[in-house]
């Protein structure tokens, strides 16, 4: 699968004018409607010329319109399941009267998952494993409901590794993490409204200096994606008061699983070493 519109979406976002970021947004809102019809039904629809589109699709780095409209195809393709799935879904908890919190989380939650799995570009997240895997340091940064996320890709990363750090952890300043990035590092970003200022500059910081910066957000708008070099637009609606972060830790957790099986036999030396040291440590219970 190349490169999704979202992602190159999310890549550009910062550098759309205002009438090509409302195209994008209609498209965003309309993706069947833009698969699926004339450009010209498209225009008249949104209120926006036919050449606002062609100037989107190619501010976008797709060739024309036309290959912007077949990559919304294949995109819609993946997502018609998902699509009939909730209707289906919906009126059946219409039809039994099942509208408890519960069940509504539970479902955005999985319906979060399933669309991350539906968009999520295989070719980026490869690649963006395969340069976690080389870097020399990583660090990880996040901040408000984020910290914990950022605490635990660390922490899984820590069994088969020893050059990952979180930033700006208890007991360490955001900025002694950053001190020394350069190209063979990375910072994973982990961040969603409302964005927290230090997290937005430590990206820019940590590109400045060279270092490749992989964001993690729920939003387009999200700032620190103008100095991402790897960006990873992840579903998270819910009911809650608060985004979910139920897709979050899946992408977390697949990024980890990846790196483990390309660390070969010294990820498995190094997890029973860290095992042997909590035994000896009792940190765990052994029963």
């Amino acid at each position: 699968m190349s490169e999704t519109f979202e992602n190159r979406l999310a890549r550009n976002y910062a550098t759309l004018s205002e009438r090509l970021t409302q195209a994008a947004e209609f498209i965003l809102g309309h993706q069947v409607d833009v698969a699926t019809r004339s450009l010209r039904s498209i225009s008249r629809e949104s209120g926006l010329a036919p050449a606002t589109y062609s100037r989107l699709a190619r501010a976008l780095e797709y060739d024309n319109y036309e290959e912007l409209r077949d990559a919304m195809r294949v995109s819609v393709g993946y997502r018609v399941n998902l699509f009939s799935e909730r209707a289906r879904r919906l009126q059946s908890e219409h039809g039994t009267g099942r509208h408890d919190f519960q069940t509504r989380h539970i479902v955005a939650c999985a319906e979060n998952i399933q669309e991350l799995a539906a968009t999520l570009a295989p070719e980026q997240l490869e690649a963006t494993v395969e340069r976690l895997h080389e870097a020399r340091r990583v660090c990880v940064a996040g901040a408000l409901g984020s910290m914990g996320i950022a605490e635990y890709l660390v922490y899984m990363a820590d069994y088969f590794t020893d050059n990952w750090q979180l930033a700006g952890g208890a007991g360490a300043s955001l900025g002694s993490a950053l001190a020394g990035l350069d190209r063979r590092d990375v910072l994973v970003v982990i961040t969603k409204p409302p964005f927290a200022s230090s997290i937005i500059r430590a990206a820019e910081v940590a590109r400045e200096q060279g270092a490749f910066v992989v964001v993690i957000t729920d939003s387009l708008s999200c700032p620190a994606l103008t100095h991402a070099s790897a960006s990873f637009v992840v579903p998270t609606q819910s009911p809650h008061f608060f985004s979910s972060y139920a897709a979050t830790l899946v992408l977390c957790e697949t990024i980890i699983g990846m790196l483990t099986s390309r660390a070969g036999p010294s990820a498995r030396r190094h997890i029973a070493d860290v095992e042997n040291r909590n035994r000896q440590l009792g940190a765990v219970w052994d029963g």
